[in-house]
């Protein structure tokens, strides 16, 4: 997940002219410049690209209904959400249309939201602040003689990893086929999907 984020950063740094979809803190700020210079249409834009990601993560949080990954929960609906806006986004990009940048932040706020927790460990595949945090709070730990969660220091660098891979395809997709690059994290999300699916299949009987 943190892969496919990382290509749709990308594609939105290098095709929406230097505006990122997939976290808010920089959108924030722009909003905040948009308003200070009292331009309505720049506010409205961030705006709703904030929105965007926002309500997407409202969908997840309604249709998996708790934040602890477990087997039996709906992931694969949300991954097919995902893919599906991510699919729809192209053409819009394409066509130049911001609604294409609105589809991919509320993409981005699906996945943010579906993988938030997972053992007890917050995760967020769209942006990296908190891994880096997190990663920076484990060494201090360790130079201090304290003790250190070294699953929970896996888990940061395969996130950052995988996001900074994940740009780095994404950059060589986008000089290749430009928004076409899009259709990689969604081909994953309806691939994550179908793998869920059968695993969930194959175990009825576990999680909630």
């Amino acid at each position: 997940m943190a892969f496919s984020a990382g290509i749709i950063n990308i594609v939105g740094l290098i095709g929406f002219g230097r505006e990122t979809v997939s976290h808010l803190t920089g959108n924030t700020s722009l909003l905040a410049e948009e308003i200070a210079k009292g331009s309505v249409s720049g506010a409205l834009h961030y705006l709703v690209v904030i929105l965007s990601f926002f309500v997407g993560a409202v969908v997840s949080g309604m249709i998996i209904r708790d934040s602890e990954l477990l087997l039996g929960r709906r992931y694969s609906v949300v991954l097919v959400l995902i893919a599906t806006l991510l699919v729809s986004a192209v053409p819009l990009l394409n066509a130049q249309a911001q609604a294409g940048m609105y589809a991919a932040a509320a993409a981005c706020g699906l996945q943010n939201a579906m993988v938030t927790t997972y053992s007890g460990a917050t995760i967020r595949t769209a942006h990296l602040t908190g891994m880096f945090t997190d990663l920076g709070i484990f060494i201090g730990h360790h130079l201090r003689g304290l003790p250190v969660d070294v699953r929970r220091i896996c888990i940061s660098l395969t996130v950052i990893t995988g996001f900074l891979c994940g740009g780095i395809a994404g950059t060589l997709l986008y000089s290749a086929v430009q928004n076409g690059a899009m259709y990689v994290p969604a081909g994953i999300s309806l691939a994550a999907a179908a793998a869920y699916w059968w695993i969930r299949v194959r175990a009825p009987k576990s999680g909630a």
